[in-house]
């Protein structure tokens, strides 16, 4: 059996009719659910639009950074239960297109996050707003004062992932060793320095690490060469080709259009009990 039709055995695409309850936040107001809100009963749950990527595609790795420490605030974020990618059906649909293709090239897709509740959204505007706690600041931001991160654009009190459609994503070259975990208080290195110097992560070299709060991570930044820009296309070119759409400040973030809910932002919790009664 070849590489590709042995990672794409047994692959199923699950869904469920579940009660159907959203956090809907006005685009004119911009309002959103305060970060202490009580959310009870089928606002838990997603609607059946959404499903688990491991049961489309259970090739994609997943490294779910912020069930962990090892992101910007340097602690589990608020709403992730399970490290587990959710994602509305068509996206994962797609992103699974996207990786048959790049496992035909020896490559398999990574995401990093894909559906994030609005209660983490809230999390991280609260914690961008004590100016005090900096303690991944060597790592994620060291040439970004924490006070302009609202001005910047690097964190708002909405995120296109709370609809659904929205990925952070990275390519690894396989077979690809597990990058090792973050241990909490390990020396921080610059999310731009050069790759060898940087947290170790087995995807390819992007230039920056993933959620670099720097301009260096735009996706097309001219001071991103060689080898480093090339993998940057090649990720950029074969989610394109699967219907998705980059940001171009970020160059891991992907959205898949036409989104399934362009106005709508969710709240239900990452973890597998959200999706079709849990099963």
């Amino acid at each position: 059996m070849t590489r590709l039709a042995a990672a794409l055995r047994g692959l199923t695409v699950t869904a469920a009719a579940v009660a159907l309850t959203t956090v809907t936040v006005p685009e004119a107001t911009g309002t959103v659910p305060k970060a202490n809100a009580a959310v009870r009963g089928a606002a838990e749950i997603a609607p059946p639009e959404f499903v688990a990527l491991r049961d489309v595609d259970p090739t994609i790795r997943q490294e779910i950074r912020y069930f962990t420490p090892h992101n910007f605030m340097g602690v589990p974020v608020t709403g992730y239960r399970q490290p587990m990618c959710i994602l509305t059906r068509d996206a994962a649909r797609a992103l699974h297109r996207a990786q048959v293709s790049f496992l035909r090239r020896g490559y398999t897709l990574k995401v990093y996050d894909c559906y994030r509740p609005q209660r983490a959204v809230n999390h991280f505007v609260e914690w961008a707003k004590d100016l005090k706690d900096q303690r991944m600041k060597g790592e994620f931001y060291p040439r970004i004062d924490k006070s302009t991160l609202f001005r910047d654009g690097y964190i708002a009190e909405k995120s296109g992932h709370s609809r659904g459609s929205t990925v952070d994503l990275t390519l690894v070259r396989l077979p690809g060793p597990p990058t090792r975990p973050y241990i909490p208080g390990e020396p921080l290195r610059k999310c731009y320095a050069p790759k060898a110097q940087r947290f170790p992560d087995n995807s390819l070299d992007m230039g920056t690490g993933f959620d670099c709060f720097d301009t260096l991570a735009h996706t097309l930044d001219p001071r991103v060469q060689g080898r480093q820009h090339a993998n940057r296309l090649l990720l950029k070119q074969g989610l394109e080709n699967a219907g998705f759409r980059n940001y171009d400040k970020e160059w891991w973030h992907y959205t898949f259009t036409p989104e399934t809910f362009p106005d709508t932002y969710f709240d239900f919790p990452v973890w597998r009990r959200a999706l079709s009664g849990g099963h």
